[in-house]
């Protein structure tokens, strides 16, 4: 089956199909469709308010199909004013580009010592029409808890600007530096996989 993702990410949109490897489901992006998509505006106070509003915004744009994520990042004891939750990118009013990303949370991490321990809360909605709207944001779909740093790594990715800030709190190791399929819980998360074995039926055993 076809299905939209309702997004202009390319690390996200890949890093879903690799999630989604070994479905009945192929996916495509907003940037196959030959129309002008207006992107939807996200001021929820929740990341399922904001995949709701994004998905909604883009069947009905589009008429068929589309699913949206949204994620909010918490951080363990830093004071109020410094937690983004679903502001992750905006700070002060200011939309944030991904090297602006990375500097200011690499600047919090070094104002509380060097470290942070952080996880992302995530949610998605699935929109096939207007009457039938999927959404959930169940603790499965939440990123395990790791350690945001002040000093980024080498490796700097487009799209997940963070990812270079990001350490395994077992092995104390960036997640760019553990092997494959050793840690992959910020990147591939089961609870997106599971959702669409859920709502469409499907096994595991369905193939492309």
């Amino acid at each position: 089956m076809d299905l939209i993702y309702g997004t202009y990410n390319p690390s996200k949109f890949l890093s879903m199909v690799k999630m989604l490897e070994g479905l009945d489901i192929n996916l495509m992006h907003l940037d196959s469709f030959d129309i002008e998509i207006v992107e939807a505006e996200e001021n929820g106070k929740e990341p399922l308010d904001n995949a709701f509003a994004k998905a909604m915004s883009y069947y009905k744009q589009l008429k068929r199909p589309v699913f949206s994520c949204d994620s909010g990042l918490f951080f363990d004891d830093v004071d109020e004013e410094d937690q983004p939750g679903v502001y992750i990118k905006r700070v002060n009013g200011k939309v944030l580009t991904d090297l602006e990303m990375q500097a200011y949370y690499s600047d919090l991490a070094r104002k509380y010592g060097g470290r942070l321990r952080a996880y992302y809360k995530n949610s998605i909605c699935l929109v096939m029409n207007e009457n039938t709207v999927y959404r959930y944001d169940g603790e499965d779909l939440n990123s395990e808890k790791f350690y945001m740093v002040d000093r980024p790594h080498d490796v700097f990715r487009k799209g997940f600007p963070l990812d270079s800030l990001s350490v395994d709190m077992k092995s104390m190791k960036y997640y760019y530096d553990l092997q494959e399929g050793e840690d992959d819980n910020l990147g591939v998360i089961s609870g997106f996989r599971r959702f669409f074995i859920k709502v469409f039926n499907l096994s595991e055993s369905n193939k492309v």
